[in-house]
């Protein structure tokens, strides 16, 4: 952890703070919800609504997880490490268990279940602040970034992720789905969850010693099993002569017996019968 990475992250947790109160306390930030819900983007903008309900999907978690971990699958099988992977897992679980405690502990209504014209909407049983669609557009598209191995790449993933999540979030607002406020504090949480990895790598730098020893352990007992493979037993000369029963002996088939013509039938024809 650097001390630029850590100033950041100091940054980030005093920014999120102030959001949290600034909504808690219903301030001018609320207000400026209000005004940019009643202003509904998405009916003075019409034209752009279809594309942007297929934006918003490189924010949902289900589609861009699988995405996400089928490239650094291929990473790790080339690389021959289970870094890329795991450190995706880590930075996935670390957003749902910090998002999803501060959403249901808020409990803010969305816009379009808004009850009182001014009001917070928080401690209601909703679930959207922050946005989960921001800080998921963060972290599995800024985790490419975080695992870059040059400079350079890092640089490109770096303003690349930054776009699509900065784009899905005003998308949701655009969509009437999310305050703004909600968006920026979905920002920062998932910044600070890319920021707090690098303190995480400990820990799963010993989970890929474990998996790896654990499949190696395997590996050995299913090489043990063929070896221990019971053979059929063979008799001691050689193999054993394979058995068939005796034929008759001075012919290679059994005999025949004779077929008997019924009386009365010569040369293969019946006998002329007499009279008298």
């Amino acid at each position: 952890m650097t001390r630029t990475r850590l100033a950041l992250f100091g940054g980030t947790s005093a920014f999120y703070l102030a959001m949290v109160v600034a909504v808690l306390l219903s301030t001018w930030l609320v207000a400026l919800d209000w005004k940019i819900m009643l202003f509904r983007p998405y009916q003075q903008w019409p034209e752009i609504h279809g594309f942007l309900d297929y934006y918003v999907v490189l924010g949902q978690r289900g589609p861009t997880a699988v995405m996400v971990a089928a490239w650094l699958g291929w990473r790790s099988w080339r690389q021959h490490t289970l870094r890329p992977l795991l450190c995706l897992g880590a930075a996935l679980l670390l957003l749902n268990v910090s998002v999803g405690a501060v959403k249901l502990g808020l409990g803010r209504l969305g816009p379009h279940y808004a009850t009182q014209v001014g009001s917070a909407e928080l401690f209601a049983g909703g679930d959207i602040f922050p946005s989960g669609h921001t800080a998921n557009a963060v972290v599995t598209w800024g985790i490419l970034a975080y695992l870059a191995t040059t400079p350079r790449a890092r640089r490109y993933l770096s303003a690349l992720s930054a776009v699509v999540a900065l784009g899905v979030g005003l998308t949701t607002v655009y969509l009437g789905t999310h305050w703004l406020s909600d968006v920026l504090l979905g920002w920062a949480a998932g910044l600070l969850v890319l920021l707090a990895l690098p303190w995480c790598e400990p820990f799963l730098a010993v989970v890929e010693s474990w998996i790896l020893a654990a499949r190696d352990r395997a590996r050995e007992r299913l090489r043990d099993r063929r070896r221990l493979v019971p053979s059929l037993p063979v008799a001691s000369g050689g193999p054993r002569p394979g058995f068939f029963p005796p034929r008759p002996s001075g012919t290679d088939e059994p005999a025949r017996e004779p077929v008997r013509e019924p009386v009365g039938v010569a040369g293969g024809r019946r006998a002329p019968a007499t009279r008298g």
